[in-house]
């Protein structure tokens, strides 16, 4: 199982690679052979070759190896069978290291991505599905890793709504928005309670011996630490006041 699910990761995040290597293309050719970001932030978008549709696939194009590094839905269904890891991996990919590269690529370009209000709006509508769609995934699932990792694909479909809606009325507007702050906000608050919570797994796995869900129970008793800082991972998740997941999920 571990082997197909790292083949199953590697083809699935090589159609995403495949279209942010498309969009590097569009980008090196429209912005004059430069992919620095000093030098396409300075650009006059109206020189940019090819026009503003070319100018928007090349920015669909960065979205779509966004969504591949990312698990947006379509290219959503590998993350949860790279559970296979250790939880302590788990714990770094889905808090800083892999995932959250997309959602950040989105934002690192966003003064590019603001100049195309259709690529932003495919950005909102993609990450809302996932939002949805993830977090009822989850509750179908008996394994405790896989149940945080369609939690983190939610979560991830959340700051892109935030970052998509927030570019698509900055476009219409011109006016600013709290939408790019409330997406990085949220990124850098799921990281510590997410990280929190595959540690606490890995804590329940190690003295259960079991992944299933459903042969666990009443492990407060044995395990108080985890199951009270577990308790809070959850409750910052849940967007309780006052901790942090409140303020980024309010905004």
């Amino acid at each position: 199982s571990a082997a197909s699910a790292a083949k199953k990761a590697f083809l699935v995040t090589r159609v995403g690679d495949i279209m942010f290597m498309l969009g590097l293309f569009i980008f090196f050719v429209g912005f004059g052979g430069n992919l620095d970001y000093e030098h396409i932030f300075n650009y006059n978008f109206e020189d940019f070759v090819g026009g503003n549709s070319m100018l928007t696939l090349g920015t669909f194009f960065i979205f779509g190896g966004a969504v591949g590094k990312s698990a947006q839905f379509p290219l959503h269904d590998w993350l949860p069978d790279a559970m296979e890891g250790p939880t302590t991996v788990s714990a770094l990919i889905h808090a800083a290291t892999m995932v959250k590269a997309g959602v950040y690529l989105v934002a690192r370009s966003y003064p590019v991505m603001v100049e195309t209000p259709d690529t932003m709006l495919i950005v909102a509508i993609v990450g809302g599905i996932t939002a949805l769609m993830a977090a009822t995934m989850a509750l179908n699932n008996p394994n405790i890793k896989r149940v945080l990792a369609y939690s983190t694909i939610s979560q991830l479909g959340y700051m892109f709504l935030a970052l998509g809606t927030g570019g698509y009325f900055f476009a219409l507007t011109q006016e600013a928005n709290a939408g790019y702050t409330s997406g990085m906000f949220h990124l850098m608050n799921h990281a510590f309670f997410k990280a929190l919570l595959f540690l606490s797994a890995g804590a329940v796995i190690h003295a259960v011996h079991t992944e299933d869900m459903r042969l666990m129970g009443g492990l407060s008793k044995k395990l108080k630490i985890t199951s009270l800082v577990m308790l809070i991972g959850c409750i910052s998740i849940a967007g309780i006041p006052p901790l942090s997941g409140f303020w980024s999920k309010d905004e």
